[in-house]
């Protein structure tokens, strides 16, 4: 089924997928070039090869924990730290476009799916309700915190432990409002980019969900995957277990939606990680030569 789907007429949307990987991590690698460029000017390759080497470094850590510190590796000593600091700017920016689009796809999926025969399995409306509006509260105080972002470091600089260490965030201080916008839509770019990926992925493996309500149901999916523990190497299961959560509740095409599930963690994490290594063994056997 998954071979025929692949290789069939919609085989060009599965070809369209691999593509947007692309895409993926072209725009990730964009923002970061941005984020660091007030630490050090680096080129567009390099970004990527940092996106790549961090994404590989981190594969079996929790909730990619370390990935700022592995992208630093290709800046100049003296400036890693400072692109460590920074970088959490664009982890923020990240993780703001997922609950803020994740909470849209949930009022979504709370008036337009869920219904007398369609509901989520252990999970009452009444407590779907308390949920969202606990996110919504969460999420504000993270929209306000990325764009007082000065006045948070300011305030923290008053520790001593911190103010030892100000020239790690001195360049977070400078960030100004059109800035910070801007790292918050190549965010939202590379969202959107995911999004496609997986509706595409929906309809070559014959999932028959229309694309909005697949849409918003790969954003509940993500918001519930980024506030869960889950270390990528381990993913695989629990986003197999939310997708047939969501999705079958839609749709009785349950090999469908985990072979979906599956092949876009595959192209989107599996063959990133394999790429990264090979730049993270270029690095080791420079440093190991010099």
């Amino acid at each position: 089924m998954i071979l025929s789907s692949a290789s069939g007429s919609q085989s060009w949307k599965f070809i369209l997928v691999v593509l947007l990987l692309g895409a993926n991590f072209g725009v990730e690698a964009f923002k970061w070039k941005v984020l660091v460029s007030s630490v050090q000017k680096i080129s567009f390759w390099k970004a990527i090869k940092a996106t790549l080497s961090g994404h590989a470094l981190v594969f079996n850590s929790i909730n990619r924990f370390g990935e700022s510190a592995a992208r630093s590796l290709y800046l100049d000593e003296g400036h890693r730290l400072k692109g460590m600091a920074i970088s959490m700017v664009g982890s923020m920016s990240l993780i703001i476009v997922n609950f803020v689009i994740g909470l849209l796809g949930m009022l979504y999926m709370r008036f337009f799916i869920l219904d007398a025969t369609h509901q989520l399995e252990g999970l009452s409306m009444f407590w779907l309700t308390g949920l969202m509006s606990v996110l919504c509260f969460g999420t504000i105080l993270l929209i306000l915190m990325y764009y007082k972002l000065s006045w948070l470091i300011r305030l923290l600089e008053k520790i001593p432990l911190v103010a030892r260490y100000r020239f790690v965030v001195e360049n977070m201080e400078r960030l100004d409002w059109w800035f910070l916008t801007k790292i918050l839509l190549l965010s939202a770019l590379r969202y959107v980019v995911f999004i496609a990926q997986y509706v595409l992925m929906m309809q070559v493996f014959e999932v028959e969900i229309n694309m909005v309500d697949t849409a918003a149901l790969v954003t509940v999916m993500l918001l519930v995957l980024s506030i869960v523990p889950s270390i990528t190497l381990a993913e695989l299961g629990i986003r197999g277990e939310v997708s047939l959560l969501l999705f079958g509740m839609l749709s009785n095409n349950l090999l469908g939606i985990i072979a979906t599930t599956g092949s876009i963690w595959i192209i989107n994490l599996i063959v990133p990680a394999i790429a990264g290594s090979v730049f993270l063994l270029g690095i080791r056997l420079f440093r190991n030569n010099k």
